[in-house]
């Protein structure tokens, strides 16, 4: 089996090319001023923490480690306020599946599934919610059904639900920066329709890790609380911060461009037929690719392109519920930019008749 450092290019946006230690140490070393403080008010974090609030036009931001921290914590704290203990989501959403239901283990919360798994969720589904849920929680973009977005009409309709209902309403904004190009609005103007705003720093940003959670002050002042309950108060968040201060910097403005480049090469993979993709076209910069060959035999085909090329088409493949099919994400940013779509389409027709071949 290949191993990471036989990868000389990747599609994927989190391969490990420009996120190798030497790599990033060396582009956070050249980005952060000699002079910089590394704790209190004009630190990393709290330089971060100013950037993003007036980003999004929130009242206040908080650093966390990780985004299962901040959206747990956001929805504990929604569900204190309201005297409600559960929360409505589309089924597919990351808190339920891959967080082992940390909401319900460490929170008491409970996860009110609303519509259908291989769909939007849609106003109507949320009418079929039969317990009052104190918050609502809303991915942009959803990325378990290939990052489709609904439109802003349908955005505003479903917060209003929930304001209506007495819910808050909750953004997971893990990958707004790369939504936002979809509404062509502010950052800003899309976050006010949400009482609360979990962003990634890693995503996207293409950063090391952690997360921002905005909203009103005194929520804010409050999830500092849970931080620190929670072991999340890390004193050394400052290199964490300077990547994602370099991505807002670096990469933020080229959302467009990536979404873009990703619509070419959907466009170019299913010229042929070889391949779906969904959504089609993509709507940001993020997309799926079903494939005619089972995963197994996709993983085993990606491995050898990996050993003869150097090149990595995707990072994991998942079953698909017809039989011998398979599905992987494609995710644009710098990684992918390099590959024409040509080249791009060129590298999943050659996986599917390697994978085509072992199932012979």
């Amino acid at each position: 089996m290949s191993g990471e450092q036989d990868i000389r290019r990747s599609l994927v946006n989190h391969a490990p090319l420009r996120r190798r230690p030497q790599v990033m140490v060396a582009r956070m070393l050249d980005w952060l001023p000699p002079d910089t403080p590394l704790w209190g008010d004009d630190a990393p974090v709290a330089q971060l923490e100013r950037r993003l609030a007036e980003l999004l036009g929130k009242p206040k931001t908080l650093f966390f480690p990780t985004g299962t921290m901040a959206q747990q914590v956001a929805l504990r704290i929604h569900a204190e306020r309201t005297g409600r203990r559960a929360f409505a989501a589309h089924p597919q959403n990351h808190l339920h599946l891959w967080e082992e239901h940390g909401y319900a283990a460490v929170h008491g919360l409970r996860f009110l599934a609303a519509g259908d798994r291989n769909r939007l969720l849609t106003i109507d589904d949320l009418t079929q919610v039969g317990e009052p849920p104190a918050a609502l929680l809303l991915e942009l973009p959803q990325r378990e059904i290939g990052g489709l977005l609904p439109t802003w009409d349908d955005l505003t309709a479903q917060v209003g639900w929930a304001h209506e209902h007495g819910a808050a309403a909750h953004l997971d904004g893990a990958r707004l920066w790369e939504a936002q190009p979809y509404y062509d609005r502010p950052h800003a103007e899309i976050a006010a329709l949400f009482d609360t705003v979990y962003v990634s720093l890693y995503k996207g940003l293409e950063g090391v890790r952690g997360a921002v959670l905005a909203g009103p002050a005194d929520v804010i002042d409050e999830a500092a609380v849970w931080r620190r309950r929670l072991g999340g108060a890390i004193p050394d968040a400052w290199p964490l911060a300077v990547a994602a201060l370099m991505g807002l910097d670096e990469q933020l403005d080229r959302m467009p461009a990536f979404r873009d480049h990703a619509v070419a090469i959907a466009r170019a993979v299913t010229a042929d037929g070889v391949a779906t993709v969904l959504p089609s076209p993509p709507q940001t910069p993020m997309f799926h690719v079903h494939l005619p060959v089972a995963p197994a035999a996709a993983q085993r085909a990606r491995d050898e392109i990996i050993e003869a090329h150097g090149v990595q088409v995707f990072s994991y493949v998942r079953s698909q519920p017809l039989p011998n099919h398979a599905m992987f994400e494609v995710s644009v940013g710098e990684n992918a930019m390099a590959f024409a779509p040509d080249e791009a389409a060129a590298l999943i027709r050659e996986l599917v008749k390697r994978a085509e071949r072992e199932d012979a």
